[in-house]
């Protein structure tokens, strides 16, 4: 039997080459080895951004097309919508009972986050519990993996205490998931900042021919570059990352001319460009199969939905015994 692996992403728009090679290009490899749960948690999106939650729908459904765009099988994989599956509340408020607040404040990305976010409202309950939230998510599939950036191994190791100390009260019913980071590749923004969608510096994996072309156009080169013939210097260039990325038979060529003077910046964008557009080229042309089936996307959802209540359902029914809470 083949070892379960739950994620998810947070419906904040249409994705970007950064979320692909972050994390979509490791699912899709994921889906062939794991039997693979992925959620868009909308809930979570809520802890940030629950003053306006106008677009959440949409931007449930264009996640979706997105991952199935860039290589999520539905075949392979169960794709759900993490409210659809109401289990994950009651979970999630069950844990909160067992949870000591003391592990949730020491969360390293709480604090960090209430500094990257200063000026906006979210002292809220629902943000300081997230975790257990994100904890809930995971044991209610009792996943045995879950692939997370480094960032994200706290939350496993909370999720992990959590689960612990359920079992501890009320007996064995919650494995402890194990963390597996992935060789997720790091891809700047044009702009040489972290891509995201709130820089503006981003390329949509929905993005146009001509898109891509401003896109690329705009990036920031090596800035001790003069002249075409100047030695540069990759290490430092933007151009040069997605070099790496999106060139893999040519960029080790494309350094050596690069540190030797023989090809400038412009020509050096024009063959990004070129690569960037034939990556991008399959994943369009799904969406746009997939946009004209509104049908086929709910269809996806729906039975996804209900593959995750299934498993939901049955993980409850557990839980409520062993807390001999809940029976009518």
């Amino acid at each position: 039997m083949r070892k379960r692996i739950l994620s998810g992403m947070r419906p904040t728009g249409r994705l970007h080459l950064g979320n692909y090679f972050g994390a979509l290009e490791n699912w899709v490899r994921l889906q062939d080895e794991f039997e693979c749960y992925f959620a868009v948690v909308d809930w979570h999106a809520l802890t940030t951004g629950y003053e306006d939650t106008g677009e959440l729908k949409a931007n449930t459904r264009e996640m979706v097309i997105d991952w199935v765009s860039a290589g999520l099988d539905p075949e392979k994989s169960v794709i759900f919508v993490q409210s659809h599956v109401k289990e994950h509340a009651e979970l999630h408020l069950l844990l909160s009972m067992v949870t000591p607040l003391s592990w949730l404040e020491r969360v390293p990305t709480y604090k960090e986050q209430l500094r990257e976010l200063e000026g906006r409202e979210i002292s809220t309950y629902g943000f300081l519990g997230y975790p257990v939230l994100q904890a809930a998510d995971i044991l209610i599939y009792k996943a045995d993996v879950v692939p997370v950036g480094e960032d994200q191994m706290p939350h496993i190791e909370l999720t992990r205490e959590i689960a612990r100390r359920f079992n501890h009260f009320y007996g064995d019913v919650l494995p402890e998931p194990q963390g597996r980071l992935g060789k997720a590749a790091v891809l700047p923004g044009i702009d040489g900042r972290k891509m995201s969608k709130s820089y503006g510096n981003h390329i949509m994996l929905a993005a146009s021919p001509a898109e891509v072309e401003e896109k690329v156009g705009l990036m920031v080169t090596d800035p001790a570059r003069i002249r075409k013939n100047d030695p540069g210097h990759p290490d430092v260039c933007n151009v040069f990352a997605f070099h790496r990325l999106l060139n893999p038979s040519g960029w080790q060529q494309l350094e050596v001319d690069c540190q030797a003077g023989m090809i400038g910046c412009v020509q050096c964008k024009r063959d990004l460009n070129r690569y960037v557009n034939e990556f991008l080229k399959p994943i369009r042309a799904k969406r746009e199969e997939l946009e004209k089936r509104p049908d086929l996307v709910e269809d996806i959802i729906r039975e996804g939905d209900s593959q995750a209540r299934e498993v939901a359902a049955r993980t409850m029914e557990e839980v409520r015994a062993a807390m001999q809470i809940g029976d009518r």
